[in-house]
């Protein structure tokens, strides 16, 4: 069975009518790590997400897998180790989505890191996250670092240092775990909210959900409930009448985007600002984006925005390490803004909480998982689906997510990546695709471009012209493979075009609502709704500027 929306009404009868040893609540990176491990392990497993996979947190983080070198600074040695180490697992679990990036860190007069402090702390860094020596940290004198980064204000700066993290897209790297697990037996939905708890003799034995597209009800039931949903992890315990104790603390982190043009930099950046918080620019394609802040944040969770004092704060950083580029605010073309799901520490602020995870379990038996990072989700889910042992008296294999190939990567070793990129990208051309187009695919979707390709072949034989055959098969894949159900599925979380190809993504959002309402049956005015829906967070981005 395909993981598409053709098979949703399939996987709501499954849902309904079986009984599951783990009902995940939360398709977020986090809730389909969780359900990948457990399904490796034999488990049978649910998982249900009230808006999209990645909808929240997972879809707006600085995209990158690395391992938090501000946290020395916090003396958090072990968080960095885990983190640390974590991504090469990550790099080899994702390899087409999970890129190593070289990071630049400006050594700058009055700024809080010194020239010794700073190769210690890289040093140290490495040694913690188990970084290969070809890719050890190497300091840069002044001369050095300018020649690395002409932009760097040249009156301030003493020298640099030079290390490696990964570039990575969050979102897609949540729909290839979530799709894993799918092939793996899990059975996960999206539009599918738990309304409310069920129990047995005081002990909480599933939900009951509601089909937004419906309004039906289903009645799901396992042995062990988890709530993996993020920024909503406390409303959910409120549910559960077991809001007590340790509380989330929600931060709110935000990105901007501009023209690379506009925000030259040669590769990734990453500086400090008096206030004490250290801020990316990275460097993607045509565009430059750099973030983040880290505010406390109380209005609505489902609908974080960027500010004007987000962004200006964002800007007066920007344009004092790089003082020749003289950014303002009409030269952002986008923003994201996502929530972090802290831990709440009294008298701390935002950015001295601890990213470090914690489980709670509710005396109904409702397991919370809160906290932690992106890079960090495999350790995150293979804690909680040790704690499910226990739980589910049941014997299940005993196997590691350490080693396992996502969708899209099942490559053997660098040069069978290699290999594969350079075979799909000539297929892709005997095709009339153009390579940086094959390129594009290759990085998103890895060995599944194969699938795109055959696509496109397919359109053209029936006579649809080229680029709309281009244009056709990528929505095709993500209806037919990627279980898209609205037109921001695809805009936002399966390619990002909403932050990083914005001109092109608004014309392309009509058309492709009618494309997605031909292929799913949705109604009429429930398309226009969707559509709307869209494009208000089109414009949300930028809502802002005016």
């Amino acid at each position: 069975m395909q993981f598409s929306h053709h098979n949703r009404h399939k996987l709501l009868h499954a849902l309904a009518e079986n009984s599951y040893d783990v009902l995940v609540i939360g398709g977020g990176i986090t809730g389909c790590g969780i359900a990948l491990d457990a399904a490796l392990q034999g488990m049978r497993v649910a998982l249900i997400e009230k808006n999209d996979f990645a909808f929240g947190t997972s879809s707006r983080s600085t995209k990158l897998i690395h391992g938090g070198l501000r946290y020395l600074k916090q003396l958090e040695f072990k968080l960095v180790r885990d983190v640390g180490t974590e991504r090469a697992v990550v790099h080899r679990n994702a390899r087409h989505l999970v890129v190593p990036e070289k990071m630049l860190l400006p050594i700058v007069r009055h700024g809080s890191l010194g020239e010794l402090s700073t190769s210690a702390a890289l040093l140290v860094y490495d040694l913690l996250a188990g970084v290969k020596r070809s890719e050890w940290r190497k300091m840069l004198n002044r001369h050095d670092t300018l020649r690395a980064e002409p932009l760097l204000d040249p009156t301030r700066l003493l020298g640099g240092g030079l290390y490696y993290e990964y570039r990575t897209d969050d979102s897609r790297l949540t729909i290839e775990i979530a799709k894993k697990a799918f092939s793996l037996g899990a059975v996960l939905v999206n539009y599918l909210q738990a309304e409310k708890f069920i129990y047995e003799k005081n002990k909480i034995c599933g939900v009951i959900a509601i089909d937004p597209f419906t309004g039906n009800e289903i009645t799901i039931r396992a042995t062990a409930v988890v709530n993996a949903a993020g920024p909503w992890v406390d409303l959910l315990r409120k549910k559960d009448n077991s809001l007590q104790g340790k509380r989330l603390q929600l931060t709110k982190g935000v990105h901007l985007v501009f023209p690379h043009e506009k925000l030259p930099v040669r590769q990734a950046i990453y500086f400090d600002v008096p206030d004490g918080r250290m801020i990316f620019a990275i460097p993607r394609q045509n565009i430059t984006y750099v973030g983040t802040t880290d505010t406390v944040y109380h209005d609505d969770i489902d609908h974080p925005l960027c500010t004007e004092e987000d962004a200006r704060y964002l800007l007066h950083a920007v344009n004092a390490m790089f003082p020749s580029v003289h950014l303002q605010i009409s030269d952002i073309i986008s923003s994201w803004a996502g929530l972090r799901p802290l831990i709440h520490e009294d008298g701390k602020s935002p950015s001295e909480l601890s990213r470090k995870d914690e489980v709670i379990i509710s005396a109904n038996g409702l397991i919370s998982i809160a906290g932690g990072k992106l890079t960090g989700y495999r350790l995150m889910a293979q804690k909680t689906v040790n704690l499910l042992r226990k739980y589910i008296a049941k014997k299940f294999n005993n196997l590691s997510t350490r080693h396992i190939k996502l969708s899209g990567s099942e490559f053997e070793d660098e040069e069978h990546f290699l290999a594969q990129e350079r075979t799909l990208t000539h297929l892709a051309q005997q095709t009339g695709i153009a390579p940086h187009t094959a390129r594009e695919w290759f990085y998103r979707y890895g060995s599944n471009t194969d699938v795109l390709i055959r696509y496109v072949s397919q359109l053209t034989a029936q006579g649809t012209d080229l680029n709309t055959a281009i244009r056709h098969a990528e929505w095709l894949y993500a209806l037919e493979h990627e279980m898209v159900m609205h037109p921001s599925d695809f805009f936002v979380r399966r390619t990002g075009k909403l932050f990083f190809d914005r001109a092109a993504s608004l014309h392309q959002v009509h058309p492709f609502t009618q494309f997605l309402a031909q292929h799913t049956g949705i109604p009429a005015h429930q398309a226009y709704a969707m559509e709307q829906e869209t494009l208000r967070a089109y414009h949300d981005a930028v809502r802002f500027i005016a």
